[in-house]
């Protein structure tokens, strides 16, 4: 059991921290899909991908945390339970690297943004962990992305296409505008040059004939009950919005002001989170683990296979910029937000032969909350990680669950792989290799 677990730093964190490692099927319906709770078929989909190619485990550990949603408590509670930081004292920014934290990397799966209670905090926490040396690598989340759309939209000539793309965002995005208006508008004079009321949200608002000109263009792309669903969903983030920003004191003016205070932060070179964009990627590989996320679709296995990792991080890059419709309602963010249902783009049995021939045996992912630790997932055959363990205390507040959480999976360079949250009892451990001598072919 890496030493972190046991350091005393783990005072200044919340209790609940397990210990003990147990056999990851021990855990059941806690910890295993359907289809993986049937050892057998497990081991099946197991033994296909060895079939391809064998087992590559990552040269460094992988620290794997996702979903912090504005948690920085959370976050930095994760890398303590994780081994690869220790804390010094009760700040935020009062912890240091590990041995095993300067050996490895951390791989910040997305959803960085919304639900906690402070957006400024959690960055200026992940930004810490780089400061000190940490190896970082974080990944788009659909909340991360629909913050980047909406900022980028305001800035560019109104198309129907996006024009709704800032209010889309709906109540999410109050918290931030309002820390923003704290902290950075002065109570006197910080609303000169800003333009009035009614001008200021219309600036922010799609125009009023949004409704009709957007299920025309929309039609060519997207099937019917999509853009039936997309204009209904607006309809109500319409209201949500202004609903929110009253609750928080908030005038169109200064939701106009500080949407200019943002894309500054965020957009411009040398604004204070400029590398949360800048160094964004849409996909990780570490040896037979792919990092996304929420998931795959058949669309992105071809793409993977024929461009590599490195071809669909290329053009997630260049799609936000050049055409951000495109981009939200193509297969590239599907990678963002899909959640297996029937009305998200497919993975079949054709894109997982397709991962499974470039020796890709897991994909490791956020977006799916879960209450009880990690869990593992069979897609058509294919491993899934399921790593969001409803770390913010907002979230948890609304499910019931006391405090932040803290959690984190842990890929293992000798061939383990490890799932730690405040909510399982027991460190869940799997060893594919252990796994399959243990279930035999019938």
């Amino acid at each position: 059991m890496p030493k972190a677990r046991e350091d005393p730093s783990a005072s200044w964190i919340r209790e609940g921290l397990p210990r003990e490692e147990r056999a990851w099927e021990s855990g059941g319906r806690d910890s295993l899909g359907k289809e993986c709770r049937d050892r057998q078929a497990l081991a099946a989909a197991l033994r296909q991908g060895l079939g391809r190619a064998p087992w590559e485990w990552p040269k460094r550990p992988v620290f794997f945390v996702t979903d912090p949603h504005a948690d920085a408590e959370a976050f930095v509670a994760s890398l303590v339970a994780a081994g690869a930081v220790r804390k010094t004292g009760p700040r935020d920014a009062d912890f240091q690297l590990t041995a095993e934290g300067r050996q490895g990397q951390v791989v910040i799966g997305g959803d960085c943004l919304d639900k906690g209670p402070s957006n400024l905090r959690l960055l200026r926490a992940i930004r810490r962990l780089m400061d000190r040396g940490a190896r970082v690598h974080n990944l788009a989340g659909n909340h991360d992305i629909r913050l980047k759309l909406g900022l980028l939209v305001l800035d560019r000539p109104r198309d129907p296409r996006t024009e709704h793309f800032f209010v889309r965002m709906g109540p999410k995005i109050t918290p931030l505008l309002k820390e923003l208006r704290d902290y950075y508008l002065p109570a006197k004079g910080g609303l000169k040059g800003i333009p009035s009321e009614r001008d200021a949200k219309r600036r922010l608002y799609p125009s009023k004939h949004w409704f009709e000109e957007f299920p025309e263009i929309a039609r060519w792309v997207m099937p019917e009950p999509t853009v039936e669903k997309e204009t209904r969903r607006l309809r109500e983030k319409l209201d949500q919005f202004a609903e929110s920003c009253d609750r928080a004191g908030l005038s169109m003016r200064e939701v106009y002001a500080t949407v200019l205070i943002c894309r500054r932060m965020f957009l411009e070179p040398d604004g204070e989170f400029a590398w949360f964009f800048g160094e964004m990627k849409l996909a990780r590989r570490e040896g037979s683990f792919l990092f996304v996320h929420a998931g795959l679709d058949d669309r992105i296995a071809a793409q993977i296979e024929e461009q590599h990792v490195s071809g669909i991080n290329r053009n997630f890059r260049e799609a936000v910029g050049r055409d951000p419709f495109e981009f939200y309602y193509g297969p590239l963010a599907n990678t963002l937000r899909t959640k297996y249902r029937e009305v998200d783009m497919p993975l079949t049995h054709h894109g997982v032969e397709r991962i499974h021939r470039l020796g890709i045996h897991a994909v490791v992912h956020g977006h799916a909350s879960r209450s009880r630790g990690q869990r593992l997932m069979l897609r058509h055959g294919l491993l899934h990680l399921e790593g969001d363990v409803t770390l913010d205390r907002n979230t948890r507040r609304k499910e019931g669950l006391d405090g932040y959480g803290a959690g984190a999976a842990i890929i293992r360079p000798e061939g383990r792989i490890l799932g730690i949250s405040t909510d399982h009892p027991s460190i869940k451990r799997f060893d594919p290799h252990a796994f399959l001598r243990r279930n035999p072919p019938p």
